[in-house]
């Protein structure tokens, strides 16, 4: 009688290790989870991609910009030209969606239009130059007509508040790169390419 107990004690035991160390397993697998989705490639810190509206498109932006005035979108982008302004630097982007890496796609056939950004620091120019992919966190300011070629184009306009410009695409090229952004925080570009932020 008294061996049976002993036996009954031991099988409770062991089960409850198991129970206890299959616990701890998922309390890290979901652990794991929770920060892979907090995670941003482009390194977005919290603090700004909570302010992110992910519902909005930019396509809604393109219709009527001064809708949407102030509020944060991410989008992508290749670098068309760039000119310096008394404010800071004017990029003229064409838009391109965004891959799950936060990415601009290659596609330009998926491209809505194009979109004027200000970053408010000095940057050269020159060191932005046409064919580079960017993505960015920007806020809507409004919109402008300029000039393309012959045409007035209604141009869309934000402020940059998030700015990582991609490193050109080479088959062994792997690292990741700083980025920063105006709310502070730093994080590192991952994915296949790497790139630079500020």
């Amino acid at each position: 009688m008294s061996r049976s107990l002993i036996v009954l004690v031991a099988g409770v035991g062991y089960s409850t290790h198991m129970w206890s160390r299959f616990l701890a397993t998922w309390v890290v697998v979901f652990s794991l989870v929770a920060v892979g989705c907090a995670y941003s490639p482009v390194g977005i810190p919290e603090t700004l991609e909570s302010h992110i509206d992910k519902n909005l498109t930019f396509t809604e932006v393109l219709a009527s910009p001064k809708s949407y005035t102030g509020r944060l979108l991410l989008l992508g982008g290749e670098i068309l030209k760039a000119k310096r302004l008394k404010e800071g630097t004017q990029v003229e982007l064409l838009q391109l969606p965004l891959n799950l890496d936060q990415e601009p796609t290659t596609d330009f056939t998926q491209s809505q239009g194009r979109v004027l950004v200000l970053h408010q620091q000095f940057l050269d120019p020159a060191t932005l130059t046409p064919g580079m992919l960017v993505t960015f966190v920007g806020e809507v300011s409004g919109a402008i007509i300029e000039k393309m070629d012959e045409v007035d184009y209604h141009y869309p306009t934000l402020t940059v508040k998030h700015w990582y410009v991609w490193a050109p695409a080479t088959f062994d090229d792997r690292r990741g790169g700083p980025s920063f952004g105006v709310y502070g925080g730093m994080g590192v570009g991952g994915g296949i390419r790497g790139g630079r932020g500020f």
